[in-house]
């Protein structure tokens, strides 16, 4: 990769996208989401309607409480709607989506290189491959030198660039990270934000991104904007 693929910009559609133009990995259909019933029903997601392409750089904008997590658990599929269709074309295989979520979820017992392996092995992937995967996506987020330790000697900044290297040992087609800046500090932020932006470049898998951050928005062809669980019309970057 050279130099100038590596200096922080806006991101439009990645050069590599990989299959046919109009190729759809996810879209949600007026998808709606409320939780609980009657006098106590809350209306987490208003009928949200958007389509997220190979190579698509997307970046949903919210205060906390607006319904973005809950937009992106709908697209992974770890949310079913309960108005509207989420609708995918082809069945997801388990690395087709790689979602980085705002807690790290690292195992305890586990080193950050196995941490980082864990879901390439549960996929199958032979020990010695995964390992490598996992070197490399670390090496992204600069955290290959906490490869040995466990995670309560890591700090949670720390934690958080590892999640982010768990996602991207897998080489998903679609990347979906919640929140991936929000308990790190500038610095650590943009190299991780850096990591997601190159990674999904290199192999033309799509990223969505959750973010209150106007810097970090700013940094994706396209905005949508997450306000009382509604989520507006897109602005495309200039």
């Amino acid at each position: 990769m050279s130099r100038a693929d590596a200096v922080p910009g806006r991101h439009g559609p990645a050069r590599g996208r990989t299959g046919p133009p109009d190729e759809v990995l996810v879209e949600c259909r007026d998808a709606a989401v409320t939780f609980g019933q009657g006098a106590h029903a809350v209306v987490a997601v208003h009928g949200a309607s958007l389509t997220v392409r190979p190579g698509d750089r997307l970046a949903i904008v919210g205060p906390s409480g607006s319904g973005k997590s809950t937009l992106l658990h709908l697209l992974a599929g770890l949310e079913r709607p309960t108005g509207g269709t989420v609708v995918r074309p082809a069945p997801a295989g388990p690395r087709d989506i790689g979602l980085v979520f705002q807690s790290d979820s690292l195992i305890p017992a586990l080193d950050v290189v196995e941490n980082t392996a864990l879901p390439l092995i549960l996929a199958d992937v032979p020990e010695e491959r995964a390992r490598r995967a996992a070197l490399d996506a670390l090496a992204l987020v600069a955290a290959d030198d906490l490869a040995e330790r466990l995670p309560e000697e890591i700090s949670g900044g720390q934690a958080q660039r590892v999640a982010a290297a768990r996602v991207l040992a897998q080489a998903p087609r679609l990347v979906l990270a919640d929140e991936p800046t929000g308990r790190l500090d500038h610095a650590t932020g943009s190299r991780v934000l850096d990591a997601l932006l190159m990674a999904a470049d290199r192999t033309g898998a799509a990223l969505v991104v959750t973010t209150h951050d106007p810097a970090v928005a700013a940094r994706f062809g396209t905005r949508r904007t997450m306000r009382d669980g509604r989520l507006l019309a897109a602005e495309e970057a200039s």
